[in-house]
């Protein structure tokens, strides 16, 4: 069972930057996972910030957050990297990060649905 620990959250405040981690354990060594970034704002809907592959070479983003925010990961480390800059109150959010096994280590995805392990969260408070 793949486990997901994130951290690194914490107030911020406008124009600062932040990075998250989420540290894996658990993960087979004869799968590749995709990872994913998700966030939920108070009274919202929970949304995709951005995915990455097992390769570390492709990505996706959703637009509010292209260019600010870039994903990275060390699987040597078994963790993958969210780093914010520019932050926005609007940021304001539970951050999560999600597993996905798959068997094509260059696959990406920003669909919750596709992901299989999720992570308790970390909260990131930006004021104006």
């Amino acid at each position: 069972q793949v486990q997901l620990v994130e951290s690194g959250g914490g107030w911020v405040q406008a124009g600062d930057s932040l990075r998250l981690s989420c540290a894996a354990s658990g993960r087979r060594s004869d799968s590749y996972y995709a990872e994913g970034w998700f966030r939920r704002a108070p009274g919202k809907e929970r949304e995709s910030v951005g995915g990455i592959s097992w390769s570390g070479t492709r990505f996706d983003y959703v637009d509010s957050v292209k260019v600010r925010f870039t994903i990275s990961r060390d699987n040597a480390k078994n963790t993958v990297y969210l780093q914010m800059n520019s932050l926005k109150p609007e940021d304001t959010a539970v951050y999560f990060c999600a597993a996905a096994t798959s068997r094509d280590p260059w696959a990406v995805a920003v669909d919750g649905r596709k992901y299989d392990y999720w992570g308790q969260g970390t909260q990131v408070t930006v004021s104006s």
